[in-house]
């Protein structure tokens, strides 16, 4: 092979190179939409939506484009869809009445914007999943358990939906709720009632114990508080018993001050005498006059003393 037919080779391999590369961006320069479909087609991250049916054109490597489905979908709360078996910590709920019941519901949504779906929240299937479960709960506990298991499904669906679609346009995550039903509603199991009869019985405890406490408090108040006043009359009449004595010895005071200003004399000599009569009381004062032959025995005996 000469020089010749080796760059006539080269020149073949590097159109066939060209050719395939312009193929692969040619193929990645058209996406086509469903008609249950819409496209979010991002530009440098700035998302656009087309909703268009049909094929569509984009610039490779520029724009991204991402494809959501609108069609209706389902999604359970209380059961498994495959195996059909119950999930008791979504299915089981508390009534007005207090009493527990298995819940299933299905619920019907579709897309109805796929750019706030697709950006505004993440996981927005799950974010309307706990909607639907907050309201479900929310609805049910307003009523007894022969309405949620007889005759007042309807109105309760009715008021669950209602509740969603509310909730569902205060976030805003671009999914529209369609329908939801209630698929069975049943008592829980036997393990369930007992526990739930545990409760009930914890509850009844504690409204017992609480009555006790308030019947002593009831009971006891009264008493304390008569105690208290006795406690405060007793204490104004040791107060007033001190007072009268004060105001009688100021008086008494008073009194002998008053006397001892006229006679000093005599007033201190009596004094001491009914001083020493109180200190000493079988103490007998013998008086004796130095002018006089006379004694004086005070306290001033009786006649008769030691005659029998």
């Amino acid at each position: 092979m000469n020089d010749l037919d080796i760059r006539k080779m080269k020149k073949f391999i590097i159109i066939g190179v060209i050719a395939v590369a312009v193929l692969f961006v040619f193929s990645k320069a058209f996406y086509t939409i469903g008609e249950q479909e819409q496209a979010v087609v991002t530009t440098f991250g700035v998302p656009s939506c087309e909703s268009e049916p049909g094929l569509h054109f984009k610039i490779p490597f520029v724009q991204k484009v991402t494809m959501v489905d609108t069609t209706i979908k389902g999604l359970t709360i209380g059961y498994d869809m495959n195996s059909n078996a119950t999930l008791s910590e979504e299915a089981i709920m508390i009534t007005s009445d207090f009493n527990f019941v298995n819940v299933d519901f299905y619920l019907e949504y579709k897309v109805t914007n796929p750019i706030k779906m697709l950006y505004s929240a993440e996981k927005p299937e799950q974010i309307l999943k706990n909607i639907a479960q907050s309201c479900i709960r929310s609805v049910i506990s307003g009523y007894d358990v022969d309405s949620v298991i007889t005759n007042g499904k309807g109105e309760i669906q009715a008021m669950i939906r209602d509740k969603i679609i509310a909730r569902l346009e205060e976030r805003d995550i671009g999914l529209q709720l369609v329908n939801i039903t209630i698929q069975d509603a049943e008592p829980p199991t036997a393990a369930v009632l007992e526990a739930f009869k545990a409760v009930e019985t914890a509850k009844q405890q504690k409204e017992t114990e609480i009555n006790n406490a308030n019947k002593y408090r009831n009971e006891s108040l009264p008493a304390a508080e008569a105690d208290a006043d006795q406690i405060a009359k007793e204490a104004d009449a040791a107060k007033q018993a001190r007072i009268n004595e004060a105001e009688g010895q100021v008086a008494r005071f008073n009194a002998m001050y008053e006397e001892y200003v006229k006679n000093p004399l005599i007033t201190k000599q009596r004094m001491f005498f009914e001083a020493m009569e109180d200190v000493l009381p079988e103490l007998k004062v013998i008086i004796n006059d130095s002018n006089s032959e006379t004694q004086t025995i005070l306290p001033l005996e009786p006649f008769t003393a030691g005659q029998e």
